[in-house]
């Protein structure tokens, strides 16, 4: 191992168990020796020189490409360390957090979403194989945190259970119209239609999901109350009485939060409710996992409340509950993991081994 890359290990990590195992075999253990082991092998010396210089990006990347294995811990335990590490003195010490202080400051060059960008942007990632998602999804195909009323819920029974306490907060009435921003592979807007008679419009920029939804509508004889459209919302006009997105926030971008409430404010009708549903951080603003943005959501970014609440009050919405589900994500990942792994072999007759140590590395980071 250079002796640069282990002056900057030192210096990231101070707490936990890492092993690195360098391209030539040496081995250096850093850390208090707390938690589980975990154990990395840097097998090319490119690999060892991008790690030093952007550990964020660089070891996800030779992870996918196979110039860094994990021998013990899985990419868990990597991530595990790595957020046991950040502002206590270790990774937020080095040169990393300029890196990533550049990246937030130009996070606004990098998420100009124009309505061709971001169809472009959101077809990269939803208008992959539907078979992949089936993969790892529940059988409602919800691509989005669920709702855990019990600790021993199946992934299937939580997003049941998301739904209904999405419906709930609508406060729905029979014969409403239903605007769904984002509608995904259309279970939302379905079970909405089913459970409460409502009429929904759902309107997504992929055409996977477009495709999906539309055939699940004619397939359960709902096509008359619910109709999916391959349109940005900004192309709309009709007033709906509620409005609900789940899981498209993140790809709005912030020069574009004034743009998305004030259109939602247009859109809703006087005494309306929306619904917005959306990762966010803890914290104050900063940059988008450089990893992600790159690979998984381009033009996407994760929101702190300082930067949704101006945008939302600017355009005359009014805010009346806000609900933190952060437990509630951790354990839908926990389980998108588990299902993922299980039919790893069928991922990767999809796409390749590469694609599946990037989603592998893109469920465990998130």
């Amino acid at each position: 191992m250079n002796i640069l890359l282990k002056r900057v290990l030192d210096r990231l990590v101070r707490t936990g168990n890492l092993k690195v195992t360098g391209p030539k075999g040496s081995a250096v253990v850093f850390g208090d020796g707390s938690g589980e082991p975990v154990h990395m092998h840097i097998k090319t010396a490119h690999a060892e020189r991008a790690i030093t210089f952007d550990p964020m990006l660089a070891v996800p990347e030779a992870y996918m490409d196979g110039e860094l294995d994990i021998l013990e811990g899985g990419v868990l335990g990597v991530m595990r360390i790595a957020f046991q590490n950040m502002g206590s003195g270790g990774i937020d010490a080095t040169w990393s957090k300029a890196i990533e202080g550049l990246r937030h400051a130009f996070r606004r060059l990098q998420q100009i979403n124009t309505a061709s960008r971001s169809r472009r942007n959101v077809q990269r990632h939803y208008d992959l194989s539907g078979d992949l998602y089936r993969l790892f999804l529940d059988e409602d195909m919800q691509y989005s945190c669920a709702y855990f009323e019990q600790p021993d819920m199946t992934l299937d029974e939580a997003q049941a259970a998301k739904k209904r306490h999405i419906a709930a907060k609508l406060r729905l009435k029979a014969g409403q119209t239903v605007l769904d921003i984002g509608s995904g592979w259309g279970g939302l807007g379905l079970y909405l239609a089913k459970a409460f008679d409502v009429d929904v419009q759902g309107v997504t920029l992929s055409t996977e999901q477009h495709g999906v939804a539309t055939d699940r509508a004619h397939a359960q004889g709902l096509e008359s109350r619910v109709h999916f459209e391959l349109k940005d919302y900004r192309e709309l006009n009709e007033r709906f009485d509620r409005i609900v997105s789940v899981g498209m926030f993140e790809h709005v971008g912030v020069n574009h939060y004034r743009t998305f409430f004030d259109k939602s404010a247009t859109l809703l009708k006087p005494d309306g409710v929306m619904l917005l549903h959306t990762i966010g951080r803890s914290g104050v603003p900063w940059a988008t996992s450089a990893f992600i943005r790159k690979y998984i959501f381009p033009g996407g970014y994760i929101p702190s409340l300082s930067e949704v609440m101006p945008a939302i009050e600017k355009s005359g919405l009014v805010v009346t509950d806000v609900e933190i589900l952060r437990l509630h994500y951790a354990d839908t990942l926990k389980h998108w993991g588990v299902r993922f792994a299980a039919n790893r072999d069928k991922a990767k007759a999809i796409y390749d081994e590469r694609f599946c140590r990037m989603w592998e590395f893109y469920l465990a980071s998130s």
